[in-house]
């Protein structure tokens, strides 16, 4: 790990002070869980580290039934899994939590670092760059692609988007709110990700001087909501494929849905496909398998990567029948 500056503002506009305006200079720090294993492998160097942890107006969850949810950034995932107006009314978010499986995550990991986290690519993390190209060309599609994007992969960019919340966030019409030197601004999360095309990028449209501060979810109003993940082990792991859906019922009917795949595009990939196949019908074991069949009618897998297709129409299949069922 090189030398860097290390700050602790205790405000946010304190910390807005300190940042740069390009990319690659400052990071911030919440839990630091992403960080610092990508300072340790070279992937960012940073010559100052902008700590948000005394930052005390950060550390706040708000809201219930009515209002929704509102989750400072440093809002831990222990905390969140423990937040008694998530698990009444939010069971796929507590579900997403649910999957970050290490103790040491849940403790000091963030729900904003959770959204900001690099990617987890083979090529990114061993320092290819993140879109892994030589000479122009990418190496993933000849190269080791086993856990790369099935969808939206049509380049330059192959890795899939890390975060387990983000699907379920996406699904439930979340937004955050940023803070940078012109003030704050708020975002759909829907519009949040982008795919790089070039390797100064990144992977969402937050700025280099401005600070992710806050997430707002809006009230569930009664809906199913469920995330259901795909992994090869059950212990600290990042899933293979993911499906959250949150569903508007009238009855067994669908009146309204919103399925959002993660970790099979380079953004989390909401599937329009998948909604057509289930509004205004009778959610069934029927329906939802063709919802699942048809979130992966348009999926173009790479060499290694086409079980990824079976797994993401499976997990788009449990998370309807969790999400119907009221499973835990």
């Amino acid at each position: 790990m090189e030398a860097f500056e290390y700050a602790s503002p205790k405000s946010i506009q304190d910390a807005v002070r300190l940042l740069g305006s390009t990319w690659g200079g400052t990071e911030v720090m919440a839990g630091g869980t992403d960080l610092v294993s990508a300072m340790k492998d070279g992937v960012v160097t940073p010559k100052r580290v902008v700590s948000l942890k005394n930052v005390k107006e950060l550390q706040f969850a708000r809201g219930g039934a009515r209002e929704g949810l509102r989750l400072g950034a440093l809002l831990t995932i222990r905390e969140l899994l423990d937040l008694p107006q998530a698990k009444q009314e939010y069971p796929g978010l507590v579900q997403a939590a649910d999957g970050i499986r290490g103790e040491q995550m849940r403790h000091m990991g963030t729900v904003s670092g959770e959204l900001l986290q690099r990617p987890r690519d083979w090529y990114f993390r061993n320092g290819f760059g993140l879109l892994a190209e030589y000479d122009g060309k990418s190496l993933i599609p000849d190269g080791q692609n086993y856990y790369s994007a099935i969808l939206g992969n049509s380049g330059p960019a192959y890795f899939v988007s890390p975060s387990s919340l983000a699907p379920i966030l996406i699904a439930l019409d979340a937004k955050v709110t940023l803070h940078g030197p012109n003030g704050r601004r708020e975002v759909e999360l829907s519009k949040f990700y982008r795919t790089p095309q070039s390797e100064g990028e990144r992977e969402y449209v937050i700025n280099p001087d401005e600070i992710l501060t806050e997430i707002t979810v809006p009230a569930a109003r009664g809906m199913k909501t469920a995330t259901y993940e795909i992994r090869e082990k059950e212990g600290l792991d990042w899933p293979l494929a993911a499906a959250a859906v949150a569903l508007e019922m009238d009855g067994n009917t669908v009146k309204r849905s919103r399925v959002v795949l993660g970790h099979v595009a380079p953004v989390p990939w909401p599937s329009p496909e998948a909604e057509e196949a289930l509004n205004g019908k009778n959610l069934t074991e029927e329906t939802a398998d063709a919802a699942g069949k048809a979130a992966v009618s348009k999926a173009t897998p790479l060499s290694q990567n086409g079980y990824k297709v079976q797994l993401a129409r499976v997990a788009v299949k449990r998370a309807l029948m969790r999400a119907v069922k009221g499973e835990a």
